[in-house]
């Protein structure tokens, strides 16, 4: 009965996973073949050792013809209520995806830009009176 793994092993995966992409946004504007390539490669090493694709990664390719996508060479990207719309230009596929964490990272930002301007940083003294009494003579 076969076990789990060692460690190891996903973290080599892993590490090729990332370097297949890095490579494939490298060689796009020289060799577009080689990183569609590079794609399909990363692709059958997440699904043989059952890895997910990393996050900022998985939206540079196709799900459907998966083909590295690049925005402006053959993918097209548009804003629309509160989604992320990826048309690829290579097979027609719109992907759509939601944005609200880059919306909640902006709000949080914001806040904590407005709040520094104005001071509200400073430290607020804490009185340490345990009796909750403060201003009462015993």
């Amino acid at each position: 009965m076969p076990g789990r793994r060692p460690q190891w092993i996903i973290r080599i995966a892993r590490e090729r996973i990332d370097i297949l992409f890095q490579l494939a946004d490298k060689e796009f504007s020289k060799h577009p073949e080689r990183s569609h390539r590079y794609v399909e490669l990363a692709r059958r090493i997440s699904k043989k050792y059952n890895l997910r694709i990393p996050r900022k990664w998985k939206r540079r390719f196709c799900k459907s013809c998966y083909r590295f996508l690049k925005p402006g060479y053959n993918c097209r990207i548009r804003l629309s209520r509160g989604r992320i719309h990826y048309h690829c230009l290579e097979c027609g596929r719109i992907m759509r995806f939601p944005y609200i964490r880059e919306k909640k990272f902006k709000r949080r930002n914001k806040i904590e830009r407005h709040t520094l301007k104005k001071g509200a940083d400073e430290k607020i003294p804490i009185n340490n009176n345990t009796t909750g009494r403060e201003g009462w003579s015993q």
